[in-house]
């Protein structure tokens, strides 16, 4: 399921004017956090994976270190 931009910033200008949230809704928060980090690498790692040595250097990476981040499991940071 996926929130429009909207939904997404209105739902996180509440949670910003909240005192205090339930724990329930602390974990909640932190879990879609982390499962967003996740997402983010996984997906990042493997575009690494697609770029030519020319881009990599644009991006201040050898090759070596290019295969070394994108052999890395999504957990890890």
């Amino acid at each position: 399921m996926t929130l429009t931009i909207k939904t997404d910033l209105d739902a996180l200008n509440y949670l910003r004017e909240s005192k205090a949230l339930p724990i329930v809704s602390v974990w909640a928060v932190e879990f879609a956090v982390i499962v967003s980090k996740w997402t983010t690498r996984r997906r990042t790692r493997l575009a690494l994976r697609q770029l030519t040595r020319h881009q990599l250097r644009d991006v201040g990476l050898t090759p070596d270190q290019a295969l070394d981040e994108s052999a890395k499991v999504f957990w890890q940071a």
